[in-house]
């Protein structure tokens, strides 16, 4: 196995959170179930997906809030918000309340585009402004203008017995730092370069200059640090699905195998008129899966990952793939959970 350039310095994990729609707590319990699992583990950070009239988490911003509340020191993050649903100013005053409910752990992933299914969400959606909407970067810069404390209205003051601000409140000075953007093309690791934000690399990417997803992905990053302030040192996160197996039982391991399976083809050739690429699911030993990760091009490039769960798994199947990833992985690739309030470290496993 080829030795890593430098260790991994932060490990987290990225859920959907499913839930069925006649019954809709239990599958919310036990994400928040999840993220207190992964804090006990030592993971550095745990991050929701965003799903929209679908059977996944609605709303992340209120699902951390309670995960704020049932941990102390683990990571919050979305991966990702699409803007495109959102009025930035609202998001904005939702970040920063759970940012300071959370003492500061808040990391939101946002990204642009139309919304999915626009034609038919639209008149729900933005009755009225749904053809003037702009889902362009623009819609972004917006959004870390008002977290980062810049002027939201010209009006403050006094006014009767009301006190106004002319900037988003509460205002939370540290959260304009730990604003992640969600990129699979060049352009938008340049942009969130340009403006200083953070990278999550993503596990679907267009494929531009290649049709080697590894390469696709290293590009984003190189792009991304090229034109960002702090060079090589700005922040990307590594995204990949990684189901590793050395805990599993017979049966779970056949589940995980016809998982990566079915996915699979996926992965060979760009799909669509916008020639995207899947990511492999990496499934395994966690020495095996270690193995590819130090053969990946992108791997080698970060010290930082947020390792996806499958979609559709039940949580005992999430039990344990965090805590393989968290025991057996984690301590391959060089990291070494956290430690504090949250609960003990596990042991590490060599």
């Amino acid at each position: 196995m080829p030795l890593p350039t430098q260790p991994l310095r932060k490990l987290g994990f990225l859920t959907i959170g499913l839930f069925d729609g006649d019954d809709p707590r239990p599958g919310h319990e036990s994400t928040l179930r999840i993220i207190e699992l992964g804090e006990r583990l030592g993971f550095d950070s745990a991050w929701v997906r965003h799903r929209h009239l679908q059977y996944g988490i609605s709303s992340p911003v209120a699902v951390l809030a309670a995960a704020s509340q049932r941990t102390t020191r683990i990571e919050l993050g979305t991966a990702v918000i699409p803007l495109g649903w959102e009025n930035p100013l609202r998001l904005a005053e939702d970040l920063a309340t759970v940012d300071i409910l959370s003492g500061g752990r808040l990391n939101p992933g946002v990204s642009v585009g139309p919304p999915l299914h626009y034609d038919r969400v639209k008149d729900a959606l933005h009755p009225g402004t749904a053809d003037l909407e702009d889902f362009s970067h623009e819609r972004v810069r917006r959004l870390l203008s008002f977290v980062r404390g810049e002027p939201a209205t010209d009006f403050s003051g006094t006014e009767g017995f009301e006190v106004f601000s002319d900037r988003v409140q509460p205002h939370s000075p540290g959260l304009g730092a730990r604003m992640w953007y969600g990129g699979g093309s060049l352009r938008s690791a340049r942009w969130a370069g340009e403006h200083g934000m953070n990278f999550l690399t993503s596990s679907v990417v267009k494929a531009e200059e290649s049709e080697n997803f590894a390469e696709i992905q290293l590009s984003h990053v190189r792009e991304f640090r090229a034109h960002h302030p702090d060079g090589r040192r700005a922040r990307v996160s590594q995204g990949l699905v990684v189901i590793p197996t050395d805990t599993a039982t017979p049966e779970q391991r056949v589940k995980y195998k016809e998982y990566a399976d079915k996915r699979a083809p996926r992965t060979a050739t760009p799909q669509g008129p916008a020639r995207m690429m899947f990511a492999p699911d990496l499934v395994g030993s966690s020495a095996e899966i270690a193995e590819q990760l130090y053969a990946h091009a992108a791997f080698r490039e970060i010290d930082e990952v947020a390792f996806a769960l499958p979609f559709t798994f039940d949580h005992e199947d999430y039990v344990q793939i965090l805590t393989d990833i968290a025991t057996r992985l984690g301590p391959e690739l060089g990291w070494r959970p956290a430690t504090g309030s949250g609960g003990a470290a596990p042991p590490v496993v060599g």
